[in-house]
């Protein structure tokens, strides 16, 4: 729930202090407001970051579209050309360089697109804009993936920080502790003895500290299911756990399917050379775009399409590039030489996990619902900037000072015997819970039992200076 740093009760006379439960739990709500403070305090900052880049791709789509509106656009002045004539055009702005894809115009106005091979980073493209009714070239540009450069720097930007996998890290210990700290968070705000259904709206008297944490927990309530979301799917791009996720989906069998590149027969038959000789010769793509186009459409494959040549010997793929609701992703396999289909996927019979995987990466993407899905985005970036801020905030009303300094200090737990620590059992516990964790979640793993190291070491610090147990109370931040 939360995404910022909470530490003690903030004397809210409209409330009731929660009373010392009964049992296990009495040492281990301690424990779990200990890690939320803590998580909130030191990953606050990669939180911030991850949801401001977050709320800047928001508007991606049409950040895009206005900056290279002359790439996407070209005025109807006639029927379209013919394919081939397209992409020979593009060709030849680009010689000795392999056709990897090709994007018909999808809609009057929309320009064709073609993509080479130019020696580029991974998921790097040169790609041409062909006006479709002249063949004229509207533009050149290095894309990323399917987006254009503004957008793909947004991209990067909120993945890594610009900074390769490097600074994926970051963003996967990110991911990681949204989920944790909106766990925590929930069974902080929970569990704190309110009257009614104050847990779920902001109060309006006490202290600025107690109105701000009442904001605090409501606000992180209702936007804990976006944030849980947000992190299973987030996870999905990371470095380390990204890998597990998978190797898991690999073994499960839930991997998104795709058509077969294998042609029944490799050879004059398929109007291919044999697998391993030398490529379709490049004056050919042309000629063989516009029949494997023709094919996939007399199959019945429509609206928006990519057609990614195969290597030699291969079918080449024609799949649907449709993304919204209703998901638009049939594929099938052209024969280059021949235009024979010689295998056909529909969207309608991939596995439901792959269903789900597909669309929860394209909700997160922002591309599932159009622009309602951008605004539910945008509002829960909005929301975990303004927990960040809204922790650190209370944090600083009530922070602790670090010995013989000016400076403000995290806030230490309580001495042992205090109603603040967490028992024993409970630390060993959410130790091994970390241990498990570090086994598909590494970062997260890693940064669990470094912080509950930190939380042992300055409560020790704090028996040291204080060995006798006082009434010391916490609150739950």
């Amino acid at each position: 729930m939360s995404a910022g740093p909470q530490l003690r009760d903030g004397g809210d006379p409209a409330g009731t202090a929660p009373a010392a439960p009964p049992g296990r739990w009495r040492g281990l709500r301690p424990l779990i407001l200990r890690i939320h403070f803590y998580a909130g305090l030191l990953v606050g900052p990669f939180l911030l970051v991850a949801a401001v880049t977050g709320l800047l791709y928001t508007v991606a789509p049409q950040l895009e579209r206005w900056v290279h509106s002359g790439a996407l656009t070209a005025p109807v002045s006639g029927p379209e050309r013919p394919l081939s004539a397209q992409v020979d055009a593009a060709a030849a702005t680009q010689p000795g360089l392999p056709v990897t894809e090709v994007r018909p115009s999808g809609g009057p106005g929309a320009t064709t697109r073609v993509s080479f091979d130019a020696g580029l980073p991974e998921s790097y493209a040169r790609t041409v804009f062909v006006d479709p009714y002249t063949t004229r070239i509207a533009a050149t540009e290095d894309t990323y993936a399917e987006w254009l450069p503004v957008r793909g720097v947004l991209d990067n930007l909120h993945r890594s920080l610009l900074l390769g996998d490097a600074g994926r890290v970051y963003t996967e210990l990110a991911a990681s502790w949204l989920a944790v700290l909106a766990a925590s968070g929930l069974v902080v705000a929970l569990t704190r003895r309110v009257r009614g259904r104050r847990a779920l709206l902001p109060q309006r008297g006490g202290s600025p500290r107690a109105r701000l944490r009442s904001w605090h927990g409501a606000v992180g309530i209702w936007a804990s299911i976006g944030l849980f979301f947000l992190a299973a799917t987030g996870l999905t791009w990371s470095q380390f756990a990204g890998a597990n996720v998978t190797a898991l989906r690999e073994a499960l069998d839930w991997t998104t399917p795709s058509v077969s590149s294998t042609l029944p027969a490799a050879g004059p038959a398929a109007g291919l050379p044999a697998t391993g000789a030398a490529p379709l010769p490049a004056a050919d793509v042309p000629a063989a775009a516009q029949r494997v186009l023709d094919a996939a459409r007399a199959d019945g494959v429509g609206g928006p399409v990519e057609i990614v040549p195969g290597d030699p010997g291969e079918a080449w793929r024609v799949q649907q590039t449709v993304r919204s609701w209703p998901s638009q992703q049939d594929a099938v396999a052209v024969a280059p030489g021949t235009g024979e289909i010689t295998d056909r996927l529909a969207f309608a019979d991939w596995p439901v996990a792959a269903k789900l995987a597909r669309w929860g990466i394209d909700a997160h993407m922002g591309l599932l619902f159009g622009v309602a899905n951008q605004i539910a985005l945008a509002a829960l970036a909005s929301a975990v900037i303004v927990l960040v801020v809204w922790g650190y905030r209370m944090w600083w009303l009530r922070r602790p000072r670090l010995p013989g300094s000016r400076l403000p200090g995290p806030g230490p737990a309580g001495p042992p015997g205090s109603p603040e620590r967490p028992s024993p059992a409970a630390v060993a516990v959410l130790g091994a819970a970390g241990l498990l964790a570090g086994l598909v979640l590494p970062v997260l793993g890693v940064s669990l039992i470094a912080f509950l190291v930190l939380d042992a070491v300055l409560a020790g610090r704090s028996a040291a200076r204080c060995p006798a147990a006082g009434g010391h109370r916490t609150g739950d931040g």
